[in-house]
């Protein structure tokens, strides 16, 4: 088919073949399709959607337009996603536990996107791990050490990179089926037989209710499935940050906290229960509850704690790193609390406003090209139902300077809310399998 008939197929509604779809993966991959084809080609898809067989379809493509990872471990290769939130730090702390369990995990993350934190940030908070290593590294240390956490190399998925980029200039962003396979085709592409995705909703997740949340887990779940890879889904709460930090260096310090056995409560629960699901549909365990005793274990042991500790140092970090953090990664100069107006509890927090203050600090971009100051950020924040009074610290800021200090601190007046104690979300709302 011509690439205009292709965009008039699915702009008139009509069901793509799957030879329609590959070659205009083709094309996109090597330049034959216009950045104006390309847009026209979302912008139908945003309006008419994919069936569940168009959406395999098109992720399958994309993955294969690089470099697909192929891995002969002794174990089974396994990773988790999440679809973004404020102090989601949980992939810091699921690698490690799950290779102490036995499996193998090559993980390749992201850099932060609007209010939400991105996991290679964070390891850029490192000083000399190496978060863009080639594919001879990652398997090395994969097999090595049992997990990398790494970016997305250029022979990884690169028709999602260039469809992306398109996407986020054309208002075409939001489209599930495009979210689908653009999240799935760099997953896959990796090599994975196991999946678990933890799909957000709430104040501080890019699909703020329940109901958008479960169509997306449905969505990837099904294609994943139908892509080869055993993959489930947890639907959890972001109408509060997930650690009591948010910021890449601070958010890399309370990881290394939970792995020396000091975890924010939230955050152990929501990381046991993803490492559980994979465990499990990996045939690492015989039961959830079997696998979480497994998790359990390998936090309580140290076991992940020293996974941890080999991958730093694998990819080029301190040796001694997880014994003393704070030796290795850069303070911000000005550390200040920011105190309760009135008595009462939390009642409400704008978890994207926690985020934007992140951003306000220096910590995050307003622009892909921004520079990330990895010091600044926020911690000791308190969660939904704390009770506050003028002289309780709801959070506090690390920042470069007093007009940093000053743009979060109006951020943070936005965010929380004091009143009556809220009855609270379930932290973890649904689990979605094939």
């Amino acid at each position: 088919m011509l690439t205009q008939e292709i965009i008039a197929l699915k702009r008139d509604g009509g069901v793509l073949p799957q030879a329609a779809i590959a070659q205009f993966v083709a094309g996109i991959t090597d330049g034959s399709i216009s950045e104006g084809q390309a847009a026209a080609f979302a912008m139908a898809v945003f309006f008419q959607k994919m069936s569940i067989d168009e959406r395999v379809t098109l992720t399958c493509a994309m993955r294969d337009s690089g470099d697909v990872l192929t891995w002969a471990m002794p174990g089974p290769v396994v990773d988790k996603h999440s679809t973004g939130g404020v102090g989601d730090n949980v992939s810091l702390m699921l690698a490690p536990a799950l290779a102490a369990c036995g499996a193998y995990v090559p993980m390749i993350s992201g850099r932060g996107l609007g209010h939400t934190g991105g996991t290679l940030d964070k390891f850029d908070a490192i000083p000399g791990y190496n978060t863009q290593p080639d594919i001879g590294e990652l398997r090395r240390v994969v097999g090595q050490v049992g997990c990398a956490i790494i970016g997305q190399t250029g022979e990884i998925a690169p028709a999602d990179k260039r469809l992306y980029g398109i996407r986020d200039v054309t208002a075409t962003v939001e489209s599930i089926d495009l979210i689908t396979a653009s999240i799935l085709s760099k997953k896959l592409a990796a090599g994975l037989e196991h999946l678990v995705l933890d799909v957000k909703f709430g104040s501080g997740a890019f699909m703020a209710t329940a109901a958008d949340a479960r169509a997306l887990a449905e969505s990837l779940v099904q294609v994943a499935n139908g892509a080869g890879c055993t993959t489930t889904a947890l639907l959890t709460d972001m109408n509060q940050p997930l650690a009591s930090a948010a910021g890449n260096a601070l958010e890399m310090a309370n990881a290394v906290a939970f792995l020396r056995g000091n975890a924010d409560a939230r955050l152990y629960e929501v990381t046991v229960a993803l490492c559980a699901d994979l465990l499990h549909s990996a045939g690492l365990a015989e039961s959830l509850d079997d696998a979480r005793a497994k998790v359990n274990n390998a936090y309580a042991s140290g076991a992940a704690a020293e996974k941890f500790a080999q991958m730093v140092a694998a990819l080029g970090g301190p040796a001694d790193f997880t014994d003393a953090p704070e030796k290795h990664m850069e303070a911000a100069p000005i550390i200040m609390d920011y105190l309760a107006r009135t008595e009462g509890h939390v009642a409400q927090i704008n978890t994207r406003a926690v985020g934007q203050a992140v951003v306000e600090l220096g910590g995050g971009r307003r622009r892909a090209a921004d520079a990330i100051d990895y010091s600044v950020g926020l911690d000791r924040l308190a969660a939904l139902g704390a009770k506050v009074d003028a002289h309780t610290p709801i959070a506090r800021i690390h920042a470069r300077s007093d007009a940093g200090l000053q743009a979060a601190r109006a951020r943070l007046d936005a965010a929380y809310t004091i009143g009556d104690a809220p009855v609270e979300t379930p932290l973890i709302l649904e689990r979605i399998a094939p």
